[in-house]
């Protein structure tokens, strides 16, 4: 009766565990992340007999949790993917709304300072609508830097966010670690605690919404976590500690770090995934890049309007100056930098500006090397030794290396040549008078002529205008006005330099030995050399007049045909050669002293045209006419696009990625909750499952109760006999 007795017992004990591990899974059956368990019976061993082997019952080997690490890697991976897109929606959708939104965004101010030009043109000499454009320019001014500043918090909020991601991250590491302790306590009989490897799950796929992690689960259970490119988070009982620090090249952005000692190391470059992914992505790739498309447009309107301002006369008959203020491009010295090399940027044309930063590091004696930071493309810069070294144009603008001698291998900085635009774009001009509607130029048909030409009212030469200088000789050139097509002068001699030439404003320096067909380009006051020159001519960088234009301009000018009138002279002319017997062409650009014409018709002998200064020209609206089409001029993107556009492409490109992020968003979403539902289908707890093994062990229980009571009564028979 014993051996009958003991084997109802090992069943009764072992459909009470049972009974307890479905009581177990009930009443877990709605925490996220349990997964179920179940008893793991066992035959105990047989007991050799005369008769043979008996049964001695079962036994209770182990409590196993039902779980597929590759279903729940899958359920990892896809929470870090969908709140890296979700993060990078949320952030996404506000610059969106801030940008496009019609009565928010600069469109419609742009429209409204362009219409206030339109009223100055319409009717120069009303101080009411030259009063009327300076509050516009005032209200754009003012929406520049309102989207700047919202920009800029938004900036601020992603490095709060940063600074909190990082402190949720370092307590569910140190959570995991806490858990391998008690999992190596526990871990001593041979026996995993299943509930601890559900919590220790669960914390690492909460860490899997923050940051991409991988894992590595020891031979003592443990479970070593690694993030980015195998930085070390938890090891064993152990957790690392991230921080945040100000970015090396931009103290204004936060930086994840790991501290080692006492040193933090920048490691943000290297994660990604999870809530900090969306951040980063957001901020390097969304946020800045429209900082800096804001910047773009403001750089780009306030420098052309400029160049035409100062081409125009004002009330007062004096020339135009400098309507608005225009940023300057930043430099930021990296902080880890021990040379003393300085580096300073300048813009030099607006058309080639981009979205983007760069980074300029020193690799060794005269060798630098820019990096655009939007796409990697690398430019390599050598001093020559000098200092300070002016580089030529590069998307735009150009750098100054001041003191390489003092420069240290490794040195950085970091370029942001429009970030400041739309925050530091001012006005300039306060007085309505001192708008420059007006040409500065006045062409008058003498009266006394009695052929049928007519001089054109005249433009007044950029100095932003293409010009070439081409050697028709070692000792000769010409120079042509590409912008304008009129040929500026013909013939000039060389003597070998130095020798200045001046045109438009400009004034550059040839020197050397040029070949005959040597080139030499003036653009937007960048110099550079014909690709096919033979000879060793060089020429310096252009230097602008304080005024904006050729200080000749305003020189009176007589053209006089001559006998036969195919020919013309002019006389008063400061530059341009020859000004004798120069061939008429009707409707060919005629340029000295800073300003263009054409005749056209058929002059008479003796007839005459003259340009000179626009003495009283209050009624003159040329130049507002000129600057009120500038809104729908291509001036920026290598002339491809006006300032709308160019903002409506800022607008677009954030509108676009604003919606992918959406849609990643919502796939990454489906893919998730699939994921989900692949895990719950084997690791969650069905109620209905576990009811029919509730009624199952509750049956086993019961029948193994039973044989213990026949086991008694037949022990009680025998007992009751043996007495007998």
């Amino acid at each position: 009766m014993s051996d009958s007795l003991s084997i109802a017992v090992s069943g009764l004990i072992a459909a009470r565990q049972s009974l307890s591990t479905v009581s177990h899974n009930i009443a877990n059956s709605t925490r996220e992340g349990y997964s179920r368990q179940r008893v793991e019976l066992g035959t105990r061993p047989p007991e050799l007999t005369g008769a043979g082997y008996f049964g001695t019952g079962v036994l209770s080997q182990d409590i196993t949790r039902v779980y597929n690490q590759f279903l729940v890697n899958n359920v990892r991976d896809g929470t870090t993917s969908f709140n890296q897109f979700d993060t990078f929606f949320d952030f996404a959708a506000q610059i969106d709304n801030i940008l496009a939104d019609p009565q928010v965004g600069v469109v419609p101010v742009l429209d409204d300072f362009f219409d206030a030009v339109q009223a100055v043109a319409d009717d120069p000499t009303s101080v009411a609508a030259r009063t009327a454009l300076l509050g516009e320019a005032g209200s754009m001014i003012s929406r520049f830097d309102f989207i700047y500043q919202r920009l800029t918090d938004i900036g601020q909020s992603i490095n709060t966010e940063i600074k909190s991601v990082t402190t949720e991250i370092n307590g569910i590491a140190s959570a995991i670690g806490n858990l391998n302790k008690q999992m190596l306590l526990a871990g001593n009989n041979g026996k995993q605690a299943n509930d601890l490897l559900d919590q220790r799950d669960l914390l690492v796929q909460d860490l899997s919404k923050l940051v991409a992690v991988r894992t590595f689960e020891q031979a003592d259970g443990s479970l070593d976590v690694f993030v980015g490119n195998g930085q070390p988070l938890v090891v064993g009982p152990l957790s690392q500690v991230l921080t945040t620090v100000n970015s090396a090249d931009d103290p204004t952005r936060l930086e994840i770090a790991f501290v080692q000692g006492n040193t933090p190391i920048e490691i943000s470059s290297l994660l990604s995934g999870g809530k900090i992914g969306g951040l980063l992505d957001y901020r390097n790739q969304l946020l800045e890049p429209a900082i800096n498309g804001l910047g773009r447009v403001a750089i780009g309107l306030a420098d052309s309007f400029n160049d035409q301002h100062k081409l125009g006369q004002d009330l007062n008959g004096s020339l135009g100056t400098s309507f608005f203020k225009v940023a300057s491009p930043q430099v930021l010295v990296n902080a880890n930098n021990t040379g003393t090399a300085t580096i300073a940027a300048s813009i030099v044309n607006v058309d080639d500006l981009t979205n983007s930063d760069y980074a300029l590091t020193y690799n060794g004696g005269n060798a630098y090397t820019l990096t655009r930071l939007s796409d990697n493309t690398t430019t390599a810069i050598s001093t020559g030794g000098a200092s300070p070294f002016v580089t030529q144009e590069i998307d735009g603008f150009s750098l100054t290396i001041t003191g390489t001698a003092g420069a240290v291998v490794g040195d950085r900085y970091l370029i942001q040549p429009t970030r400041a635009g739309a925050r530091d774009i001012s006005a300039l001009i306060t007085d309505p008078e001192d708008i420059a509607a007006a040409a500065p130029i006045r062409t008058v048909n003498t009266f006394a002529n009695i052929g049928d030409g007519v001089i054109s009212a005249g433009t007044v030469n950029s100095p932003n205008n293409q010009v070439t200088i081409t050697f028709t000789a070692p000792a000769v050139f010409d120079v042509v006005d590409n912008t304008t097509g009129a040929t500026l002068a013909t013939g000039l001699a060389y003597g070998g330099g130095p020798q200045n030439v001046s045109f438009n404003g400009w004034t550059v320096t040839l020197n050397g030995a040029p070949n005959a067909g040597d080139t030499f380009s003036i653009d937007q006051v960048v110099t550079t050399l014909g690709s096919g020159n033979g000879g060793s001519g060089t020429i310096s960088a252009a230097t602008v007049s304080a005024a904006g234009s050729d200080p000749d301009l305003r020189d009176p000018v007589t053209i006089t045909f001559n006998n036969p009138p195919t020919t013309y002279t002019v006389t008063g002319s400061t530059t341009g050669s020859p000004t004798a017997g120069i061939t008429y062409t009707a409707g060919q650009p005629i340029s000295f002293n800073g300003w263009t014409v054409d005749i056209s018709g058929t002059p008479a002998v003796g007839d005459t045209f003259t340009i000179g200064p626009n003495t009283n020209g209050v009624s003159d609206n040329r130049n507002a006419l000129i600057l009120a089409g500038l809104q729908n001029t291509r001036t920026l993107g290598n002339g491809t696009a006006s300032y709308s556009d160019t903002y409506g492409e800022l607008v677009a490109n954030v509108g676009t990625r604003t919606r992918q992020a959406e849609i990643n968003t919502e796939s990454q979403r489906v893919l998730l909750n699939q994921a989900i539902t692949a895990r719950e289908a084997v690791s969650g707890v069905n109620l209905d499952e576990e009811a029919a093994n509730l009624l199952k062990f509750q049956q086993l229980f019961q029948a193994n109760a039973q044989v213990i009571a026949v086991a008694n009564s037949l022990f009680q028979e025998i007992i009751a006999a043996v007495r007998g």
